[in-house]
């Protein structure tokens, strides 16, 4: 069995997920949250449990009355609560 060379090691498909989540810190960031909620922030930190601090955030919460849209400066997210994270932000994001 070879041994992981550095070309490897910078490969996005070659990170384990953590790594890929510290790449992240800094940048802006998508998360997708069980249940009806979305956040877009600035990403500041994460624990070893994927709790995450993340600043200058837009929460959007899906109602029967439609897209709810929420600006808050900062938020400490749980990590149980986390279904997806997408680094970059949204696509459709206007900055």
């Amino acid at each position: 069995m070879a041994l992981p060379t550095k070309a490897m090691a910078t490969n996005p498909s070659q990170l384990l997920p953590s790594e890929l989540v510290d790449r992240c810190v800094g940048s802006r960031i998508w998360v997708i949250m069980k249940g009806e909620k979305e956040m877009v922030g600035t990403l500041r930190g994460f624990d070893v449990y994927v709790n995450m601090v993340l600043e200058d955030v837009i929460e959007y919460e899906m109602t029967p009355e439609g897209k709810r849209v929420t600006k808050l400066d900062q938020i400490l997210l749980n990590g149980n609560n986390i279904a997806l994270l997408v680094p970059g932000g949204m696509p459709d994001e206007e900055e």
